[in-house]
C-alpha cells in the first residue's frame, strides 16, 4: 500500500535505537524525508547513515536541546513524539525529584518540539503531530506511578493540541503500544526465564511471560514494527479525518470500549 510520504519531511524523536528506530525505519522506506534523533552522536549519526536521513542530536529536556534538534530539522510536516524514559521506581522510592525529571523528559520535551514545529504546520495548512503512549496511561498499576502519569499528561495533551488544530489541516493523535519486544526486554525475558519457569525454547519463554506480565488476546509481546505501521498510517493522506484520537496496538492488553 502506498502511503504517498513522498516530500514529506518528519522527525522521529528518540529514534537512534528501539521503537522509534523502527518508525524511522518505515517512514523512510515510505519515502519521507526523515530526521533521525538521539542524545548519542554516534549512534543516531549511524541509524540515519543507514536509512539515508538527517541525524539531529540533542536533550530536549533541555531548551537548548530542543534548539539545536529544530535548527537542523528544519521545516517539519510529521511530528513523532518518541523521546521519554521509564523507571521501575514504586511509590516509596519516587522521590519529587524522580518525578520531576520523568515529567520533564516525557512530557515537556513533547511540548517543546510542538512548539517549534507545530506553528508552521499550520501555516501550511498540513501536519501531523503523533505522541507515542501507552496502556499505563489510562490503565495504571502500583508500580512506575511517575511514568504511568507521564502517558496519561501524553494521551491527554493530544487530544487537546487536537481541539486547538480544528480546521487547519493538523491533526493529533496518539499512538498507544502494549509491551513490545525491543532488544533490551528480550534480553531481560531470556535471563529471567530460569527463574520463573517461563520454559527453554525462546517460543515458550515469549507465550509464557506474556501470560504472566501482559495478557493479552493474541498471546505475545508486539514487535517495533506493528507500532511504526500505525505511525505511518497516521502519518499519511489516509488519516486526514483522524483526530483525538488513540489507537491502541497491544493485542488487546487493555480492556476498554473507548
Amino acid at each position: 500500500m502506498e502511503l504517498n510520504l513522498n516530500g514529506k519531511r518528519a522527525l522521529v524523536t528518540g529514534s537512534s535505537s528501539g521503537l522509534g528506530e523502527a518508525i524511522a525505519r518505515l517512514l523512510a522506506a515510505e519515502g519521507a524525508e526523515v530526521v533521525v534523533h538521539g542524545r548519542d552522536e554516534a549512534r543516531t549519526k549511524a541509524v540515519a547513515a543507514d536509512i539515508g536521513a538527517t541525524a539531529a542530536i540533542g536533550d530536549l529536556a533541555t531548551d537548548a536541546g530542543a534548539d539545536a534538534v529544530a535548527a537542523v530539522a528544519g521545516e517539519i510536516d510529521v511530528l513523532v513524539n518518541n523521546a521519554g524514559a521509564y523507571g521501575h521506581e514504586g511509590w516509596q522510592d519516587a522521590t519529587p525529584d524522580v518525578w520531576r525529571d520523568m515529567y520533564e523528559t516525557n512530557v515537556l520535551s513533547a511540548v517543546r518540539m510542538i512548539a517549534r514545529f507545530v506553528p508552521g504546520m499550520r501555516g501550511r495548512g498540513w501536519g501531523r503531530v503523533i505522541q507515542i503512549g501507552g496502556g499505563l496511561g489510562s490503565q495504571p498499576i502500583a508500580l512506575q506511578p511517575h511514568y504511568s502519569a507521564t502517558l496519561a499528561a501524553r494521551h491527554s495533551l493530544a487530544v487537546s493540541l487536537a481541539r486547538e488544530l480544528g480546521e487547519t489541516g493538523v491533526t493529533s493523535n496518539v499512538v498507544s503500544p502494549g509491551a513490545i519486544m525491543v532488544d533490551s526486554v528480550r534480553d531481560w525475558l531470556t535471563t529471567h526465564a530460569p527463574a520463573h519457569g517461563w520454559g527453554e525454547t525462546w517460543e515458550e519463554i515469549e507465550r509464557n511471560a506474556a501470560k504472566d506480565f501482559v495478557p493479552n488476546d493474541v498471546g505475545r509481546f508486539g514487535r517495533p514494527e506493528e507500532i511504526a505501521g500505525a505511525v505511518a498510517y497516521l502519518a499519511s493522506p489516509y488519516a486526514d479525518y483522524i483526530s483525538g484520537a488513540t489507537i491502541r496496538v497491544d493485542g488487546g492488553t487493555v480492556k476498554s470500549v473507548i
